[in-house]
């Protein structure tokens, strides 16, 4: 069973909600329609209901691969702790959560065998986790570690009271020194694994770039996010023609183990504990520096 917590103003089908939450086919998500196995507010659903903010959805079957959360002694590197939350400076390779084939080594391993302080509102295979960086894309990620926090800084992610700057190194070089990005985001149609800018079944999508440095066939530049969807840098920076340096995916080129040159580099966000603004930065994680060293 895992219980669910919809803490943003979706209204959207509970169907396609569930396939981006859960790491499960969309034909599993059926049967447990077809099986009243889906519940929102303690009250089964059809796969048509639309969700809305603070609704409660309880997964009464199994999911497909079950999902073991081990505590492992993986290092963290914590930027800043409180009673409320955990700044992690994330490394390149380490996945969030477990799920889809990664069920070790993740966050959240690493997570619980640091503290059984994590907030449950994302459901049992996301303690503590309020948003997600890429598997490859490094710096900083915020972990509540009681509900009561998780809730306030989802809804100030929701309301964009958290500001979130990242660096990306893209090939070519932009002309522009300021642009903005306003370009919807869904799944892609040809590749459920991707995501694409499209009119169907998407989210408004806002990236603001700024050109930091200028390379013979690159370029450095810092993204402030005005939204936060799945892939939305790297998305959006392939789309205009600039696709980020080494992204195995959106590069459509071959690329190192280090994945994708994106880098949480800053983050501000108001402290649930005394309602101070926080203010935090990450360097860039060594082989994104040195790579940027030999461009000279």
């Amino acid at each position: 069973m895992e219980k669910i917590q919809v803490l943003e103003e979706e209204k959207e089908r509970i169907d396609k909600y569930l396939s981006e939450k859960i790491d499960c086919s969309r034909a599993y998500i059926q049967k447990l329609f077809e099986q009243n196995l889906v519940l929102v507010n303690d009250s089964p659903v059809k796969a048509s209901y639309k969700v809305v903010k603070d609704d409660l959805i309880t997964i009464l079957g199994d999911l497909e691969e079950e999902i073991l959360l081990e505590p492992e002694n993986i290092p963290l590197n914590i930027v800043y702790e409180d009673e409320d939350v955990i700044l992690i400076d994330k490394p390149s390779g380490m996945v969030v959560h477990p799920g889809s084939g990664n069920f070790k080594h993740t966050l959240v391993n690493a997570l619980l065998y640091y503290t059984k302080n994590l907030s449950d509102c994302n459901g049992e295979a996301r303690p503590g986790i309020v948003h997600r960086i890429d598997k490859d894309t490094s710096g900083l990620i915020l972990v509540a570690k009681n509900n009561q926090a998780h809730a306030l800084l989802a809804d100030d992610f929701a309301h964009k009271r958290v500001k979130r700057k990242y660096i990306a190194l893209v090939k070519g070089v932009l002309k522009h020194n300021h642009i903005t990005i306003d370009a919807p985001i869904g799944r892609d149609a040809n590749n459920r694994k991707k995501m694409a800018v499209t009119e169907i079944h998407s989210k408004n999508a806002v990236t603001h770039v700024t050109v930091l440095k200028r390379y013979r066939d690159y370029t450095l530049v810092e993204c402030e996010l005005e939204t936060g969807r799945t892939h939305q840098i790297r998305v959006h920076l392939a789309y205009i023609g600039y696709p980020i340096y080494n992204d195995p995916v959106y590069n459509n080129r071959p690329a190192t183990s280090f994945g994708q040159f994106l880098h949480s580099s800053e983050i501000e966000f108001i402290s649930p504990i005394n309602k101070k603004t926080l203010h935090f930065t990450s360097p860039l994680p060594a082989e994104f520096s040195d790579f940027l060293d030999n461009l000279e």
